[in-house]
């Protein structure tokens, strides 16, 4: 179906699926992300304003770790036993993002500028198969669960409150197939836009889809229609004119999409699946490559390779290109609770020799005032 019939079709998810009822008076924000050229600014000014680490430029960049599970349930009783707490035998979803919440002031202190989270969640195994839990905040149809919500905007006030910024992705291929089609992931991409613009935030950026790719469903988050769904978020506005900056990743190693890059305000890759950093350097030109791009910053939100005590690594090897980088962090078989960011029931805190060794290099990267 043509983006124009789209349009007609579902102009009244604008109003049928605000979530009125979530949406208070928003505050006054704190923390306003804006992009000049190939560089992010909080608040008006670069980021890590004058900063340079080893002859490159850090000014300008947004580093940040994928932290998905902030809001994660599971109403899948079957499944949701298995991210119980191990003291008390039972999960806890106010629990997980109370204690999220919790660690974001050390996060900053170590440099940390941003977190990558999602409506959809991610896999809590990390990598996984068949996923038979339900851990996403949008009905078959495409409205946003009151709930879930509820925990976002507890999220992003937080974050707001830190000088965050919030990489908000809309949907997750392990999910999204919950979705009844099409008309449901419009529906679920209007009423998650309008509760972001009512809510007043502008420390936000949004990833429509996590990792499209030609299998994933609806077919309208797939590489060659995603572009439908940037423009429908780019084109909505807030009672006073403002608009939210929006992009989608791709998988691991894969250049984005023309049509994609051609409408995103920021070019979202990944990193998994380069095991040597010149992996990385070769996708990011690439991507600087291709017909559509012009001048704006290049994110990558998602590596899980790590060697941080190494000189040349992933992290590294994308701050040479003027690039920021995001950790993915999930917990491998047979590790306990304290490793991996991604796997609930998460430890939000600097609780492994993983997590230190990324924030330990942040900082110093960042010249943060916490080594």
């Amino acid at each position: 179906m043509k983006l124009t019939a789209l349009f007609h079709l579902t102009c009244l998810a604008f109003s049928t699926s605000t979530l009125s009822s979530s949406a208070a008076e928003p505050a006054t924000p704190k923390t306003t992300v804006s992009i000049v050229g190939e560089d992010f600014h909080i608040n008006g000014k670069p980021t890590y304003a004058g900063r340079t680490w080893n002859g490159h430029r850090i000014e300008g960049l947004l580093l940040n770790s994928r932290m998905v599970q902030a809001t994660f349930d599971d109403l899948n009783p079957e499944t949701a036993k298995r991210w119980a707490y191990a003291d008390t035998g039972k999960w806890d979803a106010e629990r997980n993002v109370r204690e999220f919440i919790a660690a974001m002031p050390e996060w900053k202190a170590h440099g940390l500028l941003a977190v990558t989270v999602n409506f959809q969640g991610g896999s809590p195994e990390g990598y996984s198969g068949k996923q038979t839990w339900e851990s996403g905040a949008f009905t078959a149809e495409g409205d946003l669960r009151p709930e879930f919500a509820a925990r976002m905007r507890r999220v992003l006030d937080a974050a707001d409150a830190q000088g965050m910024v919030v990489i908000l992705g809309y949907f997750y291929f392990g999910q999204s197939p919950r979705l009844a089609g099409d008309d449901a992931a419009i529906r679920a991409t209007d009423a998650a836009t309008r509760w972001l613009l009512d809510g007043g935030w502008r420390n936000v950026l949004v990833e429509i889809n996590n990792e499209s790719n030609p299998g994933y469903k609806p077919p309208i988050l797939r590489p060659d229609r995603v572009s439908e769904l940037i423009e429908r978020v780019r084109s909505a506005k807030a009672a006073d004119g403002h608009k939210l900056l929006v992009g989608t990743s791709f998988g691991g190693r894969v250049v984005p999409s023309a049509n994609a890059i051609a409408v995103s305000d920021f070019a979202l890759i990944h990193g998994n699946g380069a095991k040597e950093p010149a992996h990385i350097t070769e996708l990011i030109h690439k991507t600087r490559a291709v017909p559509t791009y012009r001048p704006m910053p290049v994110l990558i939100n998602e590596d899980d390779h790590e060697n941080f005590d190494q000189p040349v690594n992933n992290f590294t090897t994308s701050l040479a290109e003027h690039v920021s980088w995001g950790w993915f962090d999930y917990r491998r078989k047979g590790e306990g609770m304290n490793e991996g960011y991604q796997s609930p029931p998460v430890n939000w805190g600097l609780s492994s020799e993983r997590k230190r060794g990324f924030f330990k290099l942040l900082a110093e990267i960042t010249g943060a005032a916490k080594l």
